[in-house]
């Protein structure tokens, strides 16, 4: 087989770097959740190809370049044990793509470029669906284009023009892509179901609490969930988003049992009071809680079960973003009866753990008349002695209870709940803590509540003969603002001093608010446009009953519909342009004269060679070429064309 020639003779030098600015928007979304080694191997493939180009050198053997791609794919392998999935597949095309740049030598393979890039725009898409995706959508394409035309463009065809010609082609897309869009019937599960993969940790709340997780926690300002209630809105200390329950206590951490499918769960309920009904929409978590107000009766989100301890569990992780309804109540009573079994479960503490918060509490309690006055004395502990709420609490040690309780008194709200179930506990109240979110803030501007990662809290739940299961927050008796106001003030403070601007933080708070309100309309119309919301459209728009087979036809019939308006524009836009009138009267001499003119032949030239031939009087062919010099090239003007007219008609 004969070998390709390796050499570059400057050729693609032109266009060679719009195909890496291409490139490079292409794989600008994904760059951090790549490896770094992926990165610098793209950057690198990049410029030693654009120096290849610009210095003439021969381009790397195929031994070369079979070796860095075996190589390459074995390190993908290795970091992501594994080459299948969004994060792998993301990283291998990216890699795969500078690589390619290694073999560039025609333009074809420019275009095989370009498409690889328009797969990296569109796989951006399984890990962010913003708002700000569909501006990256717009832009990315359209710079695609322009590489694309670039290269096939004329020396005198700028990069504007190109521009254009690109931004034209998008216009000219844009309504079949809307009319596809909603008039296409929609399933179920969408396009847009595949998870959402980030490559990073896990956000949110984890399946154990140690003193200081939820700390880090409030220090975010990502979205947790928001929520769209039917009518009431509940005050913020009644804002107790519950998730999940931990009821195992090792003397440092706390942890939860798996929750398990049990019909008593929910029949152990007895609300009070009116309902609360709201949407809420989940951002993904790849966890299985669903979090609801504290506590839910119903809800709409399948593949969903209340676990023994009332919290909401999905059966699959929640790996792309849900919406579900809820229905629930903030006046309720929970298990007024518990088995001995389960009494035990809830008042296990480690032996020889904590010892002296232990005996704290054996001494409080034997002070007290009744378990009632015993919680009350634990919480005006808080309340009045020097304990302190603050967001960076000193580290514990291997006794965290005792040290908190004695010594640091300082920490966030996991620090008091893990400190107030130990104490009821050692005191024999079952005690058990829940992990979720309280508060949220009302965006004014788009009339939903947003629950945000510093949101996060934990709270306790304590099991009294008369009341069975009821929430005590131990928080509220150290730092009541919390409860009442949520931690807003805590996420802003500073917030221009920290992105680097002189802007107030309000100013930055309400402009925040404006983004949100936009995204939460995006999600609501373009990423929730599933069935039923198209099916509602549809109904707007007149269509009754909407199906299928009716959708598949209105878009068939719009669809040609606008190819032909399309098509039409086109066909205007590039139609040839129509002959003047003294062209016209000219080509009736040409076709007096029984010849032809030659191919760029003027029409002085073809009047010398029709007087040569002498078929005509040269006199007569002399005043038409006059009268035709001066009606198409004078001024204008009817005389001319008269004389022209004239001149042509006596030759007839």
């Amino acid at each position: 087989m004969k070998a390709q020639p390796r050499g570059t003779d400057g050729s693609l030098l032109a266009s060679l770097p719009w195909t890496l600015g291409a490139l490079g928007l292409a794989l600008a979304p994904h760059l951090p959740y790549l490896p770094i080694w992926i990165t610098i191997a793209s950057l690198g493939c990049a410029a030693w190809r654009y120096s290849i180009e610009k210095r003439r050198r021969l381009l790397p053997s195929r031994w070369v370049r079979g070796g860095l791609a075996l190589a390459c794919f074995l390190g993908v392998l290795v970091t992501y044990s594994s080459v299948s999935g969004v994060g792998p597949g993301s990283a291998l095309l990216a890699i795969m793509a500078g690589l390619k740049l290694l073999e560039t030598r025609r333009r074809r393979d420019q275009f095989v470029l370009l498409f690889i890039s328009i797969f990296l725009v569109m796989s951006s898409l399984l890990r962010e669906q913003y708002l700000w995706s569909l501006l990256y959508l717009i832009v990315s394409t359209l710079v695609i284009l322009t590489a694309w035309l670039r290269m096939s463009a004329a020396e005198s065809e700028t990069a504007k023009q190109s521009f254009v010609t690109g931004s034209r082609l998008l216009l000219y897309a844009a309504p079949l892509a809307i009319v596809m869009w909603v008039f296409f019937p929609r399933i179920a599960t969408p396009f847009w179901a595949v998870p959402i993969d980030t490559s990073r940790a896990t956000s949110g709340l984890s399946a154990t609490m140690s003193p200081g997780d939820i700390s880090s926690l409030s220090m975010s300002n990502e979205v947790a969930f928001r929520v769209r209630f039917a009518d009431i809105v509940p005050a913020p200390r009644d804002r107790y988003w519950r998730g999940l329950v931990l009821t195992s206590f090792n003397g440092r951490t706390w942890a939860g049992t798996e929750p398990r499918i049990g019909s008593p769960a929910s029949k152990q309920i007895a609300v009070r009071g009116e309902p609360i009904t709201y949407e809420v929409t989940l951002e993904p978590t790849r966890q299985h809680w669903v979090f609801a107000i504290d506590i839910p009766m119903s809800w709409s989100l399948k593949n969903t079960f209340m676990g023994p301890q009332q919290q909401l569990m999905r059966v699959h992780p929640i790996d792309q973003r849900v919406a579900y309804e809820v229905v629930s109540y903030v006046d309720y009573r929970i298990e007024a009866e518990l088995p001995k079994l389960f009494r035990d479960w809830y008042l296990k503490i480690p032996d020889n753990s904590n010892r002296r918060a232990a005996e704290l509490a054996r001494q409080m309690r034997s002070a007290t008349g009744s378990d009632v006055a015993y919680i009350e004395a634990v919480l005006a502990k808080f309340h009045n002695e020097e304990y302190y709420y603050t967001l960076e609490p000193p580290p514990l040690g291997s006794s965290p209870v005792d040290r908190f309780l004695f010594d640091t008194r300082r920490g966030f709200c996991e620090h008091y709940a893990s400190a107030f179930a130990f104490l009821m506990r050692s005191a024999g109240i079952p005690a058990r803590i829940v992990l979720g979110y309280q508060g949220g803030e009302i965006n004014p501007l788009g009339g939903h509540l947003i629950v945000r990662q510093s949101d996060a809290h934990a709270w306790t739940e304590v099991w009294l003969p008369e009341t069975g299961w009821y929430r005590v927050d131990p928080t509220a008796a150290v730092a009541p603002e919390r409860i009442d106001y949520g931690t807003l003030d805590v996420a802003f403070d500073g917030l221009g001093a920290t992105w680097g601007f002189a802007a107030s933080s309000q100013l930055l708070h309400r402009l925040s608010l404006t983004l949100d309100a936009l995204n939460a309309r995006w999600n609501d119309w373009v990423l929730g446009y599933g069935p039923d919301t198209q099916k509602k459209f549809m109904e707007w728009l007149g269509m009754q009953n909407p199906d299928w087979r009716k959708m598949m036809l209105t878009l068939v019939t719009i669809v040609i519909a606008l190819i032909i308006l399309i098509s039409g524009l086109l066909m205007l836009r590039y139609r040839k342009p129509a002959q003047d009138r003294a062209a016209i009267l000219y080509w009736r001499f040409v076709k007096q004269t029984g010849m032809q003119p030659h191919l760029g032949e003027t029409a002085a030239d073809f009047a010398r060679r029709v007087a040569v031939d002498g078929t005509l009087d040269r006199q007569s062919v002399n005043n038409v070429i006059t009268a035709y010099l001066d009606a198409r090239y004078g001024p204008a003007d009817d005389a001319s064309l008269l004389r022209l007219k004239n001149a042509v008609t006596a030759i007839g």
